[in-house]
């Protein structure tokens, strides 16, 4: 009985461990993150970004939900002004499988070696960067700079857990803990 108990945390450990995004942090050490309460976005900064319109627009909704969860409030007089920016790369995976049968063990030629296979996979996916700067809406300077990095999907199904999950896990760094 006690196994079935645990077969779902087992399970949920397996799918936590499966997150394939990776995100990183940067920050001044010498800003006091307290005093800031509102936000909007960088336009001018948002424009240049080349990306479609339509995830252009999932990522700015995807912050626009973590910054309101975190307390924030959108303002045409804002304390921070969010910028994001976005890069690419295709990631080639070369997969190489051999099989053979007979005796012996070790690497190298096997006298007793039957006939086996040898298979090779090749795989292309996209790996995506999303950079979300927040920057002193007064003095210009940016303050805190999130980096995440994922493998990007094309089905439009998953596009929107994609970005959420991303967006989530980089905002989920800031404010910064001060050691």
């Amino acid at each position: 009985m006690k196994t079935f108990k645990l077969v779902p945390v087992f399970l949920l450990l397996i799918l936590a461990s499966c997150s394939t995004v990776s995100v990183y942090s940067d920050y001044d050490k010498n800003v006091d993150f307290t005093p800031y309460k509102t936000y909007a976005f960088f336009k001018p900064g948002i424009d240049k970004v080349e990306i479609s319109d339509l995830d252009k627009r999932r990522i700015l909704h995807a912050i626009d939900e973590e910054m309101q969860a975190k307390g924030f409030t959108k303002s045409e007089n804002p304390d921070l002004l969010i910028n994001i920016f976005t890069k690419s790369r295709e990631q080639v995976n070369v997969n190489q499988f051999s099989a053979g049968w007979g005796y012996g063990w070790g690497w190298g030629w096997n006298p007793y070696m039957m006939y086996g296979g040898n298979q090779t996979t090749v795989s292309t996916s996209t790996e995506g960067t999303l950079f979300i700067d927040l920057i002193d809406a007064k003095k210009k300077e940016m303050i805190w700079q999130g980096e995440g990095v994922g493998t990007l999907t094309k089905n439009v199904e998953k596009k929107d857990a994609k970005v959420k999950e991303l967006v989530s896990k980089v905002l989920a760094q800031y404010p910064p803990v001060k050691k």
